[in-house]
Order: structure tokens, then C-alpha cells, then sequence
């Protein structure tokens, strides 16, 4: 089964990255191959949401249903989508009062062998790029530090 962990230290605080990671609606705007977002359901405690993703003509969507505990975790599982499998973990921890460590885990597998290989390319490359363009998204949103 396919797995995917990234990480990066960044001058944002905790909260200011975990802000950024749950607000969805925006990814389409900043993340290379997210074409389109719909929110379902966004409690204090869960968010239903679906990303639809598009590159070289390859295109797949997925539900998932995320457990929020501000600041510090979003666990993902799936609804809905071409996984097998899929489970996703963000975790922030504070360093300082400015700065955190930023990690993403993913593990997915595809239903259907066809699709795999297409379809795995493309979400692949969309969860490698995920950590880079939401550092790039905090320092355009929070302005770039140099601690």
C-alpha cells in the first residue's frame, strides 16, 4: 500500500497552519492539480468534505470525513472515492509561540488495478506537492518570517 510523509518546520504557530490545512474551500486557489472543493457538513469537531483533482487529463474525486482537535491533529478517513483504502493524519506541533513542525501521513490503496496506476500519479503527486504549497499558501497568507 502505497504511503506518503512529508514534513517541514515553518515560522507560523501551530494554530495558523491548522487553520490553513482546515480551511479546504480555499486549496483550490494554491494546490497544483485541486480543481474543485465542496463542503458538505463543518462542525467544531468534524468536516465532511469533497476534492476533486485533475492533472494530465487524469481526474478523481474523494470524500473524506475529518476529526478535528484544534490545534494540533486532523485525522482524515474516507467516504467516498476509487480507495481500497485510505487514512490521512496532519499534525502540528508548536516548537515556540511562532513556529511548528508540520507533518502529513497518508496511506491509500485503489480499488481498481486500471485505475491505480493513472490515478495514483495523480494523487501521488498532489499529496508530495501538499506540505510545499501549504508552507508557500502560509507565507503569502501570514507573511514570510525569517526566525
Amino acid at each position: 500500500m502505497p504511503r506518503i510523509k512529508r514534513s517541514a518546520l515553518v515560522s507560523h504557530s501551530d494554530r495558523a497552519m491548522y487553520d490553513l490545512v482546515n480551511d479546504v474551500s480555499n486549496y483550490p486557489s494554491f494546490m497544483n492539480g485541486c480543481c474543485g472543493v465542496e463542503v458538505f457538513e463543518h462542525t467544531g469537531l468534524t468536516m465532511l468534505a469533497r476534492l476533486d483533482l485533475k492533472k494530465a487529463g487524469v481526474s478523481l474525486s474523494l470524500m473524506t470525513r475529518n476529526q478535528l482537535q484544534e490545534p494540533s491533529h486532523i485525522k482524515m478517513t474516507l467516504e467516498d472515492g476509487p480507495f481500497k483504502t485510505f487514512r490521512g493524519d496532519w499534525v502540528f506541533t508548536a516548537l515556540t509561540e511562532s513556529a511548528c513542525k508540520v507533518e502529513l501521513d497518508l496511506e491509500f490503496d485503489f480499488k481498481s488495478r486500471g485505475l491505480s496506476f493513472a490515478a495514483s500519479n495523480l494523487f501521488s503527486g498532489v499529496a508530495n506537492n501538499l506540505v510545499d504549497s501549504l508552507c508557500q499558501r502560509a507565507n503569502q497568507v501570514y507573511g514570510a518570517k525569517n526566525d
